[in-house]
């Protein structure tokens, strides 16, 4: 597609009405590009200090790729930890996470409704996913819990796992062809500015899409920070994205890149974003690979989300389920971190 060489924005029309912002943000991306390939790495670990290089150059208004990056133009950042799940134990243990979109100041608890097809809280309509997100707790149609667990952890490793619905099961969760589970931090963890980070490996299938990415902590949309999302038959293919509103034309646009990361199937890497006042850089495995100047509405903190959803319409390389999508997909998450800028 030619719109793939050239950032493009969407006009925003009524049809982003409330009942779509939060779930809308997965849409196909402009300005996209094949990236350098990265081998596995053996990173320190998500310490309670870090420091990482961020390139100093004067950004354009569009994003950028980060190449051959001269050292003498990079400035070290330094920071601290301020939220870390290594995942030693069930995730839905403590408080940290929630199993749904939670709502917020721009979408008050009322409108995150349970009611058909489970919008708004458990799944997007709009995205045209196939799965409903579930946990222990959740009973669909029915006031009793189904007991249905995505997550399990093994070793230090979360799985979030999508199944086929049991064919008993179809019609208590709104017929939805897949199972599966999201977790995020909002109302329980946000932050403005500094350095969110996940190390994972990317499951892969048709209709496979797994997300790690951030929205605003009051509920709205746009801003999002997709700071990984996996092409399900694409093996290896990793878009990193930013969005943004243009508030005097109510215009969304987006910017962002793929990578290839030929092993990302198979092997732990580390996909993260730090955002700063004047930039957002994104990196794979701790090295920068892409910028964007800070687009207008960044102004509250961000949650940060990690999901795996079954079938898009909006996504390029996922596609819908079929009879050759896995019937059990499993999201290996070794950790999820996030750190503060230092004060000099």
């Amino acid at each position: 597609m030619n719109d793939r060489l050239s950032c493009r924005s969407e006009p925003g029309t009524e049809r982003l009405a409330l009942y779509a912002l939060v779930l809308y943000p997965l849409v196909s991306i402009g300005c996209l590009f094949a990236g350098p390939a990265f081998a596995q790495v053996d990173l320190a670990g998500a310490t309670a200090k870090l420091t990482l290089q961020v390139a100093t150059d004067i950004l354009g208004e569009k994003c950028r790729r980060v190449e051959a990056p001269n050292p003498a133009s990079f400035a070290s950042v330094s920071l601290h930890r301020t939220f870390h799940d290594d995942f030693d134990a069930h995730p839905l243990l403590d408080a940290r996470w929630a199993p749904y979109y939670a709502g917020g100041a721009a979408w008050p608890e009322a409108r995150y409704w349970g009611g058909e097809g489970s919008d708004f809280r458990r799944k997007s309509t709009y995205n045209g996913e196939q799965q409903i997100y579930v946990d222990p707790r959740y009973g669909g149609r029915e006031t009793t819990p189904l007991g249905l667990d995505p997550f399990n952890v093994k070793d230090g490793i979360l799985s979030i796992t999508a199944s086929r619905t049991p064919p008993s099961l179809k019609t208590v969760l709104f017929d939805n062809e897949y199972i599966s589970g999201i977790l995020t931090t909002q109302s329980r963890f946000s932050q403005k500015f500094g350095y969110f980070e996940m190390r994972a490996k990317i499951p892969v299938g048709v209709g496979v899409w797994p997300a790690f990415w951030m929205l605003a902590d009051d509920g709205g949309w746009p801003p999002e920070v997709d700071i990984m999302e996996g092409r399900g038959q694409r093996p290896g293919d990793i878009v990193m994205t930013t969005h943004w509103r243009i508030p005097e034309t109510q215009r969304v646009e987006r910017c962002g890149f793929d990578f290839i990361v030929p092993d990302a199937p198979t092997a732990f890497h580390d996909y993260g974003v730090l955002w700063q006042p004047d930039r957002i850089t994104y990196f794979i495995d701790r090295q920068p690979v892409s910028e964007i100047k800070v687009p207008v509405g960044f102004h509250d903190p961000m949650y940060m989300i990690v999901n795996l959803a079954m079938g898009t319409k909006t996504l390029e390389g996922v596609g819908f389920v079929d009879g050759e999508s896995p019937n059990i997909v499993a999201f290996e998450i070794d950790r999820i971190s996030a750190y503060q800028i230092d004060e000099r």
